[in-house]
């Protein structure tokens, strides 16, 4: 006698099965549906039975369509991610510095459950986790739940802080860090906190180097710099999250870079023609080695126009530059 608990179970399996089994190229058909019933749950149905289970599903909201001919069957033909969406988000994992490589694993195989086992497999096969650079601090991922936990509630997070010595092994500051949170930024592949504290005001902190977070009781200390749309302003003018004077700096671009500056500044950034190969623009940012460097980097094709302190930090950053590089013989003794 079949088990009545699990006959009232029988529709869950099935949804579980075309779930997992189902899709476009491998369609799930009655037989295979009453093959799996008795095999894995000991239940005994009928073909009729199968049909019925398909259509409650079908009115419960599930997209299952009915691929007719001889090696046809049914197919869940929408879920929650569609494929392409998932190797996004597997793409995303995968790259991302801050995340360990266990938690990355970790992800990934739950993006893979998102979809049938035939589309995971494929996907699996081109994931490449082992040698890239990742994070070492498995605690990154509460990390970050206690500082959306903690901006939540308006509260003050203590910290230790870490950096890395000569030996790949953990340099803690000698201090409890305390800081007012307000917000996450990625940039430069790594997890920053942008906070407010009463030593240096807003500065930022690499997540995956901290330790031993803790929610205080105490409110958060205002900071209107990083309140609403003014913490966008400021995450967009700041390079790699290296702080400096902010400043409106006019640039020129040669026309090939209009993308680079979009995408760094946005769309409604002002691009103003100058003659047939480059623009000018003006824009706020923090003038820091960075983004010095990040002008440096486009060669010829860019240039700093105003202000002449702007100018001169970069003059003065490529002299630094260039003094550890010479043509002597002296140079590579």
């Amino acid at each position: 006698m079949p088990r009545s608990f699990d006959q009232k179970l029988k529709i869950i399996y099935i949804r579980d099965y075309l779930e997992r089994h189902s899709n476009p190229d491998h369609p799930v058909n009655a037989a295979e549906l009453i093959e799996m019933l008795k095999r894995d749950h000991e239940i005994d149905c009928e073909r009729k039975t199968i049909y019925s289970d398909i259509r409650a599903l079908q009115n419960y909201g599930m997209d299952i369509v009915s691929l007719p001919g001889k090696d046809g069957g049914y197919v869940l033909a929408s879920r929650d991610f569609d494929v392409p969406e998932l190797k996004l988000l597997i793409d995303a994992v995968q790259s991302s510095r801050y995340l360990t490589e266990q938690k990355s694993r970790e992800l990934i195989t739950k993006l893979c459950a998102q979809c049938s086992i035939h589309d995971a497999d494929l996907m699996r096969r081109t994931i490449k986790v082992t040698g890239r650079v990742k994070s070492m601090n498995e605690s990154i991922y509460n990390n970050i739940d206690h500082i959306q936990e903690a901006i939540g509630q308006n509260r003050q997070i203590s910290f230790r802080y870490f950096s890395w010595d000569i030996h790949g092994q953990r340099l803690y500051r000698d201090k409890v860090y305390i800081a007012s949170p307000y917000g996450i930024c990625q940039d430069n592949d790594n997890c920053y906190l942008v906070s407010w504290t009463a030593d240096h005001g807003i500065t930022h902190y690499r997540v995956d180097r901290m330790t031993h977070l803790k929610l205080l009781p105490e409110p958060r200390v205002p900071c209107p710099e990083l309140t609403g749309k003014a913490f966008n302003d400021y995450a967009n003018r700041t390079f790699q999250m290296y702080a400096g004077d902010t400043v409106s700096v006019k640039l020129r671009f040669h026309r090939s870079l209009i993308s680079v500056v979009i995408d760094r500044f946005g769309r409604d950034t002002m691009l103003i023609p100058h003659g047939e190969d480059f623009f000018d623009f003006t824009v706020p940012v923090a003038i820091s080695p960075m983004f010095l460097s990040w002008v440096i980097g486009f060669g010829d094709r860019a240039q700093i126009l105003y202000p002449q302190s702007a100018i001169d930090a970069c003059r003065e950053l490529c002299g630094q530059a260039l003094s550890h590089y010479s043509t002597s013989k002296e140079a590579n003794t």
